[in-house]
């Protein structure tokens, strides 16, 4: 390996990151949900997982640059698992509760501020997401090989 003025993984990280996002932002726009692109670089949830994307990403990279039987990637396909897990699962689940309870909030005509709601993501966000991040990080390996 030669001298590497900027690191392939975080190169893989960001690329995933802003491409998930540039996707996220052209779905809702096509739907004509637009919020504008920069409120759409830090919103939760929506198609495809941003998280999903740079976890697979860094992993895909690892596993190619460092051998997919390194401890790293283990550790990295390991933290990938759990995002992933987490995103449908745990966030998706507070989602669900938090959209719960602001109708509550709003049936009662409670005063009550309505809370920031979350909504994690489908599986189908999810696994679009890590095929997204899967793609990047080949491309982003074959170009700083």
């Amino acid at each position: 390996m030669g001298l590497e003025i900027v690191s392939p993984y975080l190169i893989a990280i960001c690329v995933a990151w802003f491409g998930a996002h540039i996707i996220k932002y052209t779905v809702k726009y096509i739907k004509k949900e637009d919020r504008g692109f920069s409120s759409q670089l830090f919103v939760s949830g929506g198609m495809p997982s941003s998280h999903s994307a740079t976890v697979s990403a860094v992993a895909m990279i690892i596993g190619l640059r460092d051998g997919f039987g390194s401890g790293l990637f283990g550790l990295a396909a390991m933290l990938a698992l759990i995002v992933m897990y987490d995103a449908v699962k745990v966030r998706r689940s507070s989602g669900e509760q938090g959209i719960a309870i602001c109708e509550l909030i709003k049936e009662q005509k409670s005063e009550v501020k309505l809370p920031r709601v979350a909504k994690g993501h489908t599986p189908l966000e999810v696994v679009l997401g890590s095929l997204l991040g899967l793609l990047i990080g080949l491309i982003v390996f074959l170009a700083t090989k």
